[in-house]
């Protein structure tokens, strides 16, 4: 059994920056492609970003691409989400998931096998 625990959200002004992190216990981390979903206030769940176990490919949200990057430390069991000019639709509450193995249909949350509690992330305009 895998837990996952996220960390650094906040709020943040549009324009902002923050890095979120994802620890991993339980299991070995290594064996384990990694993603991070976003869920804002009365929306569905959304991909956000996606990195494989050994570290790459890596995949973003069209919405992400050029502004955010998703990396891991096998060592550290963690994994990083770096999002830079953060805007007022970014407002959502962040998950990182894991699956294991290689990765497989990373836009897909049922693809995923655990699931942490998620940390908000507010931006204001």
């Amino acid at each position: 059994q895998v837990q996952l625990a996220e960390s650094g959200g906040g709020l943040v002004q549009a324009g902002g920056s923050l890095r979120l992190s994802c620890v991993a216990s339980g299991g070995t981390f290594g064996s384990y492609s990694m993603g991070w979903f976003r869920q804002a206030p009365e929306k569905e769940r959304e991909f956000v970003a996606f990195i494989s176990w050994a570290g790459g490919p890596t995949y973003y949200a069209e919405s992400m691409k050029g502004r955010s990057t998703i990396s891991r430390d096998n060592a550290k069991n963690t994994v990083y989400l770096q999002m830079n000019k953060l805007q007022s639709e970014d407002t959502a509450v962040y998950y990182c998931a894991a699956q294991k193995g290689p990765g497989y249909r990373a836009y897909v949350e049922y693809q995923y096998d655990y699931w942490g509690q998620g940390t908000q992330v507010t931006v204001s305009s």
